[in-house]
């Protein structure tokens, strides 16, 4: 049982690894054994987790690699960097994602629902296409897409952002079926309301934090760090028998 977390030797992508959930996410693979490569859409940030993570679990650990979601060719480099430095690629975490717009449907302008559904749909189909091939060579390997409650229920504000996550789990549902024979698995994290730049706006007011904690049947928002765990576990032997799901991790909201 000691071994089911073990990721020694397991290379890891994190995309949105600079800040936030992707950041606690790279921080805890490596933690855990693996090697990471951290990636957002400037180098600057991505160097000083990296540089982090090397001083804490050794030069060679991390490599920082800067890229942006929107840009397929951008992507490819890191795909192919990564292979570059580590030699493969096992675990696959689709983390990064934008929305643009905060509002009514009725107000949303094309171009803004085209950057949330390329960012956070086609994106991840890019780097799953690019991934995908070495692992089913291999046997295994295993893809986590970080999606949101806001892809399981309704919301009045961000309803392109949630089609987008919804989607995002029909997307790991119908890979899991490709990539299933092979060894491959790929799964979902849904996160609630969690304490990162995303949300600051409803955690650094007293008053509206306290009115969304009241909600929460835990009574409280959550952090990185407690999506990280469920980073490790889907990239990790412990959840060998589990693809094509959706984590909800959400204090309880859902319910």
């Amino acid at each position: 049982m000691k071994n089911l977390f073990d990721l020694t030797g397991k290379v890891a992508i994190v995309t949105g690894s600079s800040k936030g959930i992707g950041k606690a996410s790279a921080e805890a693979l490596a933690e855990h054994g693996a090697k990471v490569v951290i990636s957002s859409r400037k180098q600057e940030p991505c160097d000083e987790v990296a540089a982090a993570i090397n001083a804490e679990h050794g030069d060679g650990t991390a490599i920082a690699v800067a890229a942006n979601i929107s840009d397929k060719d951008g992507l490819q480099s890191l795909v192919d960097r990564s292979r570059a430095a580590f030699g493969w690629i096992d675990v696959l975490v689709c983390n990064a994602a934008s929305n643009p717009y905060y509002g009514p449907m009725a107000g949303i302008e094309d171009a803004q629902f085209r950057k949330v559904l390329d960012n956070n749909i086609l994106s991840n189909h890019w780097l799953i296409q690019m991934v995908a091939p070495e692992m089913i060579a291999r046997g295994e390997g295993s893809i986590v897409i970080v999606s949101s409650i806001a892809g399981i229920r309704g919301t009045a504000t961000l309803g392109a952002y949630g089609i987008s996550k919804a989607a995002d789990m029909a997307l790991a549902r119908n890979m899991a079926q490709e990539l299933g024979p092979h060894g491959v698995r790929i799964n979902c994290i849904a996160p609630g309301l969690v304490k990162t730049d995303f949300a600051r706006a409803l955690w650094e007011d007293p008053e509206r934090e306290r009115e969304t904690n009241a909600r929460v049947p835990l009574r409280r928002i959550g952090t990185p760090d407690e999506i990280a765990g469920a980073v490790v576990y889907l990239a990790s032997p412990a959840s060998a028998f589990m693809t094509g799901q959706a984590m909800v991790i959400d204090g309880g909201v859902t319910i």
